[in-house]
């Protein structure tokens, strides 16, 4: 589990670095299809990720949606949310496919044209994990530069280097 916290400052740090000018909020939007006790987040993971969420990136989240999750999630809900400031509970939606009202809100947050199709938008998106691991490999570059680690401070040198690889497919 810990590299899955890790991997979420990771995307974190760069979903910040590629908010435009002046938007310093966040809308998630978290699908549940799939989701069961087999492939849940344990209780201590979800109470970390809270934690590092609310700590070190404070007021980012405009709003979250969660999408289908199952009626048995209403459950892990009541413990997790007992970790949550009352404003951030504030800002979690839940959203069912068959909920017309909770679809509507949901939809009044995204642009129709880039939101996918499995959430009643128009964008149809197929996941390639070179293009994914090529725009991470830029976004890599970019927080380099951002943080002052890239080669022109020498820290090239010191075992770090901006010029990232496409990561093959995991088999």
């Amino acid at each position: 589990m810990e590299n899955q916290i890790k991997h979420l400052v990771y995307l974190m740090e760069n979903a910040m670095l590629n908010l435009p000018e002046g938007q310093e909020e966040m809308a998630w939007l978290i699908d549940f299809t799939g989701w069961s006790f087999t492939t849940n987040v344990p209780v201590r993971t979800a109470k970390d990720t809270i934690n590092i969420l609310q700590d070190h990136y404070p007021q980012r989240l405009a709003v979250a949606f969660l999408y289908a999750p199952p009626r048995i999630f209403q459950a892990f809900w009541k413990i997790v949310k007992i970790f949550m400031d009352p404003k951030t509970v504030q800002k979690v939606k839940f959203v069912y496919p068959k909920n017309k009202e909770s679809v509507e809100l949901m939809r009044s947050y995204f642009d129709m044209d880039n939101l996918p199709t499995e959430f009643g938008g128009k964008a149809t998106m197929k996941y390639d994990h070179e293009d994914f691991s090529r725009l991470m490999a830029q976004d890599d570059v970019k927080a380099a530069r951002f943080w002052g680690f890239d080669q022109k401070t020498g820290s090239a040198a010191a075992g770090y280097t901006a010029g990232a690889a496409v990561a093959p497919m995991p088999a």
